[in-house]
């Protein structure tokens, strides 16, 4: 095994060679304490584990093993791309590592990286599924084999490694692999694309951790491929591959929903790297049209089970949201991208909403157990899934130990292990904070190093404190992120001064800042009623409950035995504050027991109500199989 070195350049998952503001790497930020601070010892203590013991259990880790002893072709489990699931877990790890010494995990880490390596060919071809003998040849199956897809993953654990320290012997798969990557797609290689978008932001990361452009143009050969017609179509259309529109002409996002918003991240990498605002110009207006029009409340995308798709403008019928937990994540990373870009705050506000409402809904709060989909309405009790059970069914309305498709757990793994990378950045002058936990910032900055501690009970709490620890001796920027769900009604104070937000967007504090300074947030965190689009035809007469940025959903465990939330109205004039998220009167509505579902406008009856408690729609499902809605009808409706 070879000595690590050091790699110069560290960072976090994205390090543009060029953006409006600077992403700061895990030796930069640290969470370490809070919220946050639990979810990541949650991921190192039990999904980490739990996702080893389960390849390893249904055989995609013994995958490698057998390409290693030419016996592959006897015997192989699992579905063409679970290669990947590897990979996430080798990324999720490697961030892991970058974050505190761990011994143990780092024994587990270089033991399944040799079994990988081992298993590589003499070319750098890399993978389980096909080329070996008695496979398919490689490259066979563009549409549905994944080859690439599963690269991808491949170069972006190796550009975790690289980004925390470690140029060691994953990074030499991960070069052996690309360069044949170039050899056989390149500029004089086959025209071809991948069914699955995901190689196209790893070259580019890759490129960018590397420094070899060559990878870099293979990502943009596969960007302008891209919507041309090469891959044959299916009975969803070529939209479902994104290949019927050019990237530049797309006008919003569509087709299967994890494989827009990975070409989307891949463009935008493409685009930042090669200074083409026409390209990043076409994403942007993608993820505008896409937010405004088909995008859920939670931040989650994909109303369609049968292709995990896109579905048209305002169609997001609550009981049918796919919202795939892998789609939640593909979307912080076009966010970030963004915000990098621009530093508009509209798409911290989308990271927040989508972090903290889509994607941890997924984990049961041992860690030991996920939701590949995230509906927002529950109709029926969810089956009970045993935690030793392999579920076939990704949609599953109960949160199973693992899936035949399992790419959404090891894809959680990854997101947080790294979710420190999403939370600040820096420019020659300045600190700007995104998200807010309990944290510790050091970086340098034009004018000398600065330093700063945050402190927060965020998201349960509005409040945050910074204390300045360190800072140069001239003037510097601290901005914060108001984020839309405030406007107005933020409040900044330090140094004697209070500031209050005209809007969303920015609080900028330009000033000589001193060690031991204290700077004190305060956001509304009351509960609140939102009510939607009206061309959402599937909850008109419906009205949601926010939190601060939480998004709180009703749970039958929190009404009286025999209710679901089916029947139910409130009164949204009776909104309460509680410690857990917010209370309503709910109403409980029964209908006639004809044959016929349909009639006169005769008004159902009503009981007198009571009071029901809604809690963060993340939470939910944790306290047994439930009926729960996050759109709730008005009694007046």
């Amino acid at each position: 095994m070879s000595s690590p070195d050091l790699v110069a350049e560290r960072g976090g998952p994205v390090v543009p060679s060029r953006s409006a503001l600077r992403p700061l790497g895990p030796d930069e930020v640290r969470i370490i304490g809070g919220f946050w601070a639990d979810k990541q010892e949650l991921n190192a203590s039990a999904i980490l584990p739990h996702c080893e013991t389960w390849m390893e259990r249904v055989g995609w880790t013994t995958n490698f093993d057998r390409v290693a002893t030419g016996t592959i072709g006897e015997h192989r489990d699992g579905i063409e791309f679970v290669d990947s699931e590897i990979y996430k877990l080798l990324e999720a790890m490697a961030w892991e590592l970058g974050r505190r010494t761990q011994p143990e995990l780092d024994v587990r880490y270089r033991a399944l990286v040799a079994r990988v390596a081992a298993a590589q060919d003499d070319d750098g071809y890399l993978g389980t599924a096909f080329g070996h003998p008695g496979q398919p040849p490689r490259y066979s199956d563009m549409e549905f084999g994944h080859e690439l897809y599963c690269a991808g993953f491949l170069l972006q654990a190796a550009v975790a490694r690289l980004r925390t320290g470690f140029d060691d012997d994953l990074p030499a798969v991960a070069r052996r692999l690309a360069d044949h990557l170039v050899r056989e797609f390149g500029p004089h290689g086959r025209v071809a694309i991948c069914g699955h978008p995901e190689v196209e932001a790893a070259l580019a990361e890759f490129s960018r951790a590397t420094g070899d452009t060559r990878y870099l143009e293979l990502a943009r050969l596969f960007v302008d491929r891209r919507g041309h017609g090469l891959l044959d179509p299916v009975r969803y259309g070529r939209e479902y591959f994104q290949d019927d529109v050019p990237v530049r002409d797309a006008v919003t996002m569509r087709g299967h929903a994890v494989r827009a918003l990975y070409l989307a991240a891949g463009a935008l990498d493409v685009a930042v790297e090669s200074g083409d605002d026409q390209l990043a110009e076409a994403v942007a207006r993608q993820w505008t049209s896409g937010v405004a029009r088909r995008t859920y409340i939670t931040g989650g995308v994909g109303s369609h089970h049968q292709d995990e798709a896109y579905g048209d403008d305002f169609e997001l019928p609550p009981d049918r949201a796919y919202a795939e937990t892998c789609a939640g994540i593909a979307s912080v990373m076009v966010s970030w991208r963004l915000l990098l870009r621009s530093g508009d705050s509209r798409y911290a506000d989308l990271i927040e909403r989508t972090l903290l409402n889509t994607i941890m809904a997924s984990p049961r709060e041992d860690g030991r157990a996920f939701f590949y989909s995230n509906t927002l309405h529950q109709r029926t009790p969810g089956e009970q899934i045993l935690d030793n059970e392999l579920n076939d069914r990704a949609e599953t309305i109960m949160r199973a130990p693992w899936f035949r498709v399992s790419c959404c757990p090891t894809n959680l793994a990854r997101t947080l292990a790294s979710v420190s990378g999403y939370f600040a950045t820096a420019t020659d002058h300045g600190v700007q904070l995104h998200q807010y936990g309990d944290l510790v910032l050091c970086t340098e900055l034009a004018s000398g190093p600065v330093s700063l501690r945050v402190e927060t009970e965020y998201p349960r709490s509005g409040r945050v404190t910074v204390t300045i620890e360190a800072a140069p001796a001239h003037e510097i920027s601290l901005s914060f992120r108001i984020p839309a769900w405030a406007g107005d009604r933020a409040t900044l104070s330090g140094a004697g001064t209070t500031l209050t937000a005209s809007t969303s967007g920015w609080l900028e504090v330009p000033k000589v800042f001193s060690a031991g300074e204290v700077w004190v947030l305060e956001l509304p965190i009351e509960p609140r009623i939102t009510w939607p689009d009206p061309r959402i035809d599937a909850v008109r007469g419906s009205v949601a409950v926010e939190r601060g940025p939480l998004v709180l959903a009703l749970e039958s465990t929190d009404l009286p035995r025999g209710w679901t939330v089916n029947d139910i109205e409130v009164e949204e004039n009776t909104l309460a504050t509680t410690e857990q998220g917010a209370r309503l009167r709910v109403r409980r509505r029964t209908a006639g027991s004809g044959l016929w579902p349909y009639g006169s406008r005769t008004p159902a009856t009503q009981d007198d109500g009571i009071e029901a408690d809604l809690r963060p729609y993340a939470e939910w499902a944790n306290r047994g199989p439930s009926t729960m809605r996050v759109w709730l009808p008005t009694v007046s409706s």
